[in-house]
């Protein structure tokens, strides 16, 4: 039996669905991140698994034992939010300790239990300090110390770096990581940001209008994404219309303005010959040179509209003939990105196995 089980949960406000049929299994010890948009349904998930919220259906377990009746002070559950929740009037320590007291431990063990944690979120030295003397990243790490302080057999983290910049977000996320393979403790955190899922997470759950499209690791998602939303909200893409020429055992034939027949692309969908669809490509899986790519390498023909250097990589944006903008990412020192300009007429070769075709 899974450690934490999730089954056709749905809420309901009024008229609108927020959340529907989501059905979710995570291990013990996983780290399983919610990505989604703003109002997917990621975040009301979360507060009904921490007892925020009571679900209009479905059920979840914990060891087997259905939490849905237990109330949020008794789940046992920690949490984490976007914005700190520290209590402005205590110090680093005595917030720490504050979740130990309610459980009424003896005064030692909380004293030792508040030095452990200084020590996990590195802020030793730190615990007679008022939150206002420390900076949001400290402040965070604060917050995520108490909520790990009572052992927590699940952990629940609502965007909580979402507040901070770039720089500090980043370290962070290394701190995050940390401590989840120091401790082992099962995270579930919620993000709309996907290289903070990606960086950060065993498995993601991509959420989209209330319900999960996929579920799966970091590079499973990149590669195989199951729906267009997926392609679109897991990495960076590039779609053009396409026309299905022929399509079985989930493999199409397509063409694409005079570039001729591409063959066996992965289809997702319902396709069929003469039907309209759209073909995903990868920026980076592109190449692009002067004349047609080598043997074994479908073609689209394009022209540069603009060309952006980015340090270790070279941004060329470029119109295929059929209209649509597309993304190349080339690497730093690429032979022909030292020579291409405004206007060039190019081709832009992939491999059709790389590549993904979504149909309506």
């Amino acid at each position: 039996m899974s450690f934490l089980q999730i089954r056709a949960l749905r809420k309901d406000y009024g008229i609108v669905t927020a959340v529907r049929d989501v059905n979710l299994t995570v291990e013990r010890g996983e780290f399983m991140t919610f990505l989604g948009p703003s109002g997917s349904g990621k975040s009301t998930t979360l507060y009904i698994l921490a007892g925020f919220e009571n679900p209009t259906a479905g059920d979840i377990l914990l060891n087997g034992e259905s939490l849905i009746a237990t109330p949020s002070h008794k789940r046992n559950i920690g949490m984490v939010f976007q914005r700190y929740t520290l209590f402005p009037h205590l110090s680093v320590g005595e917030n720490i300790a504050f979740p130990l007291q309610v459980r009424r431990l003896p005064k030692a063990e909380i004293d030792a239990k508040v030095k452990k944690m200084l020590k996990l979120v590195r802020l030793e030295g730190f615990e007679d300090r008022k939150p206002a003397q420390m900076s949001g990243g400290q402040q965070q790490r604060v917050a995520l110390a108490r909520a790990l302080a009572y052992d927590p057999p699940v952990l629940l983290m609502d965007e909580p770096l979402s507040a901070l910049d770039k720089k500090l977000r980043e370290e962070i996320q290394h701190e995050i990581r940390r401590i989840h393979q120091e401790t082992e403790v099962t995270i579930l955190y919620v993000t709309h940001d996907q290289e903070e899922a990606l960086r950060l997470s065993d498995r993601i759950a991509v959420f989209s209008k209330g319900v999960i499209d996929q579920i799966g690791t970091g590079p499973e998602l990149y590669a195989n994404p199951a729906t267009r939303f997926v392609a679109e909200f897991v990495g960076d893409s590039d779609f053009v219309d396409c026309r299905i020429l022929s399509a079985q055992n989930g493999r199409a034939d397509i063409a694409i303005g005079s570039s001729g027949t591409i063959r066996s692309v992965p289809v997702h969908g319902r396709a069929s010959a003469g039907g309209t669809a759209a073909l995903m490509l990868r920026p980076e899986r592109l190449s692009l040179a002067r004349g047609l790519a080598g043997e074994g390498t479908a073609n689209l023909a394009a022209t540069v509209t603009d060309i952006t250097f980015l340090g270790s990589n070279i941004h060329v944006a470029a119109a295929a003939e059929t209209g649509e903008a597309l993304s190349v990412r080339l690497p730093f020192g690429h032979e022909a990105a030292s020579s291409l300009a405004r206007g060039d007429r190019v081709s832009l070769g992939f491999d059709p196995a790389s590549a993904h075709v979504f149909c309506a």
